[in-house]
């Protein structure tokens, strides 16, 4: 349980840390880009302007807001850049690259006939691993193709992305780490008051045990001196009741008391036709069919005197809940897509078609308590129960219910 609450806590917050800083790169990285996006398009847009020429005393102009560029006179030499003008009447193709060295005029010409035959007038082209965003400008004598090399740009925007990537790692390596150190100072308030808990229930249920016993004995006195009745008998079944219920608490502190078990491979074949065995006179006196179907030689993780006992926990439950006359189902099997062994324990429950199934394995809960006989009536805690054994041997249990059957399913490792 404590585990349980301990790795809760670890997910549950390292989540939120991830949350937190995908949101914050997510952020940083969209107004990066954004602001490195406007700078080109406001190069282009001065280079358009120009012939395809920057004018070094004059920066271009830029709209105010938070994503605006901070270009200098300065600046304007950093940018590389060349252009190409095709003339109209099929006149040779003018080039200027005057402002970069890697790209010759033959390269430049291709490139502005590549991207005349694209539909769009703005874009990126790549060439030998450089991207180059362009611009388009036509007129009825000449069509300019400016080019702009974003690499330098754009390579400042991927670098803060990628240092961002890694610091957020970073930190939430550290805080995963710090977490898992402090975890258990941070549930400790939990942590005390469930062993609180546990040990006020072991103490009460010992303490109740005198007083009950002394009440059924005075009881049988009297049946001694007066004979029996419906007043004793009434008596003798509350106690009766009270006893198994505080029995049931104590078992149930004893197994949380206990996380963590010796598992090794038993025969759950064998233990479960063991307990069906014993459970087909119960069966039988309530005049309910008890089908058995087990697969023969399945071995599961588990410990064999825990799993006896959850296997009884869940077909008193069904003999509990299940209808007049209805009938009651134990299927052993192996898993259709893994090695694993699959219990199922069904009971006819004609009241199950609007129940949260998902309350069932909450303490004291019940579903319906007119459903069944008070002399038969549960407490809410057997398949609480069951769902801690399930969980000590690691495996999983899950309730269902399909054409008038509750089914409870459990998964337990090979």
């Amino acid at each position: 349980m404590i585990r349980h609450f301990q790795r809760k806590f670890i997910v549950v917050s390292t989540t939120a840390l991830v949350v937190v800083l995908f949101t914050i790169i997510g952020s940083i990285s969209a107004i990066v880009f954004t602001h490195s996006q406007n700078e080109v398009n406001a190069i282009l847009n001065m280079l358009v302007e120009n012939d395809g020429k920057l004018q070094n005393n004059k920066v271009p102009q830029q709209p105010r807001g938070f994503f605006s560029s901070r270009l200098t006179r300065e600046g304007m030499f950093q940018y590389r850049y060349f252009s190409a003008q095709i003339p109209a009447n099929q006149d040779p193709i003018r080039v200027d690259n005057q402002h970069i060295l890697t790209v010759q005029p033959p390269a430049i010409k291709k490139l502005a006939r590549r991207v005349i035959q694209r539909s769009n007038k703005r874009g990126v082209i790549t060439y030998r691993g450089t991207r180059y965003a362009y611009r388009i400008k036509q007129s009825q004598r000449t069509t300019q193709v400016v080019f702009l090399d974003e690499s330098l740009l754009m390579s400042e925007a991927h670098e803060i992305l990628r240092v961002s990537i890694l610091l957020g790692m970073i930190v939430l390596v550290l805080y995963t780490t710090v977490l898992i150190a402090f975890s258990k100072r941070a549930i400790k308030p939990i942590i005390e008051a469930e062993h609180r808990q546990r040990e006020f229930i072991t103490n009460a249920g010992h303490e109740l045990k005198t007083p009950l016993t002394v009440i059924s004995a005075n009881t049988e006195m009297q049946e001694l001196t007066t004979g029996e009745n419906e007043w004793t008998q009434s008596t003798r079944d509350q106690v009766t009741r009270l006893t198994r219920l505080i029995n049931n608490l104590i078992s149930l502190a004893r197994i949380q008391e206990q996380p963590t078990l010796e598992i090794t491979s038993v025969n759950i074949s064998e233990i479960s036709q063991r307990v069906a065995d014993s459970f087909k006179s119960v069966a039988m006196q309530n005049n309910q069919k008890f089908q058995v179907h087990i697969q023969p030689h399945l071995h599961a993780q588990a410990e064999e005197s825990r799993l006896e006992e959850l296997i009884n926990i869940l077909l008193d439950n069904a003999n509990k809940y299940c209808d007049p006359e209805g009938v009651i189902k134990l299927n052993l099997r192996k898993a259709k897509r893994s090695k694993n062994v699959v219990l199922t324990i069904s009971n006819s429950y004609a009241a199950g078609k609007d129940v949260d199934y998902n309350k069932f394995f909450n303490r004291f809960y019940r579903a319906d308590t007119a459903h069944h006989i008070q002399s038969q009536s549960g407490f809410g805690i057997g398949l609480s129960m069951a769902q801690q054994i399930v969980t000590q041997f690691h495996g999983k249990i899950r309730a269902s219910y399909q054409a008038g059957l509750i089914s409870f399913v459990i998964t337990f490792r090979a």
